[in-house]
C-alpha cells in the first residue's frame, strides 16, 4: 500500500487479497447488477461528482496491447503541446491515435 495525502493505492494483487480476506468494502454484485439508470443516479447522488455525466454504454476493460517502438517525425508544435502535457504525453498521442483508428475502423465497417 503507498500512501500520498489522503490518497491510498493498492496494487491489484493487494485488493484481491483483501477481497478474500472480506475486507473490501465493495460490494460487487450489488455493483454488477445495477442498471445504468442506477449507476447514473447514485453518481448523481456523490458529492464529489456532481454535474459528472458518464456515457457507460461506451466503457469498455481492456488489457493494454504491448506497445510497439516507433521513432517518427511530427511538427515541433505538435510535440511541444503534448510534453507541455507533461507526464504521459506519449501515452495521450497513443490515445489520439487510438481514437482515430477506432473511428476510421467503424466507418469502415459501416
Amino acid at each position: 500500500m503507498e500512501k500520498k495525502g489522503n490518497i491510498v493505492s493498492y496494487t491489484d494483487n493487494e485488493l484481491r487479497e483483501m477481497q478474500e480476506r472480506g475486507e473490501s468494502k465493495s460490494d460487487w454484485a450489488k455493483a454488477f447488477a445495477m442498471t445504468d439508470e442506477e449507476i447514473e443516479a447514485a453518481i448523481a447522488s456523490d458529492p464529489d461528482e456532481a454535474g459528472m455525466v458518464v456515457d457507460w454504454s461506451t466503457g469498455t476493460t481492456e488489457i493494454p496491447q504491448p506497445k510497439a517502438v516507433l521513432n517518427m517525425r511530427v511538427d515541433y508544435d505538435v510535440m511541444k503541446y503534448f510534453r507541455n502535457q507533461g507526464k504521459g504525453y506519449q501515452t495521450k498521442i497513443n490515445a489520439v491515435l487510438r481514437s482515430y483508428v477506432d473511428q476510421q475502423m467503424q466507418h469502415d465497417r459501416g
